[in-house]
């Protein structure tokens, strides 16, 4: 039969092992999670920043151009 001693020695082994294993668990969750933050931290930089070297459109190019309309045949 175990002893007492033996017994409470195994489940504390168990339970320092699951520790450790949550706390990389934990570790690796935190730096995903602070990809996450910094991927849209930039994505809202970006979106929020004027469009000063990107294409522009000319005040023609944006209005709508109407089509030619067809002649009644006759």
């Amino acid at each position: 039969m175990p002893s007492v001693m033996g017994l409470l020695e195994e489940r504390e082994l168990a339970a320092r092992q699951r520790v450790e294993a949550l706390r990389v668990g934990l570790e690796q969750t935190q730096e995903r999670w602070q990809r996450l933050v910094i991927a849209r931290e930039t994505v809202g930089e970006v979106l929020s920043a004027p469009a000063a070297d990107g294409p522009t459109q000319s005040a023609e190019a944006a209005s709508p151009v109407a089509a030619p309309r067809a002649s009644p045949a006759t």
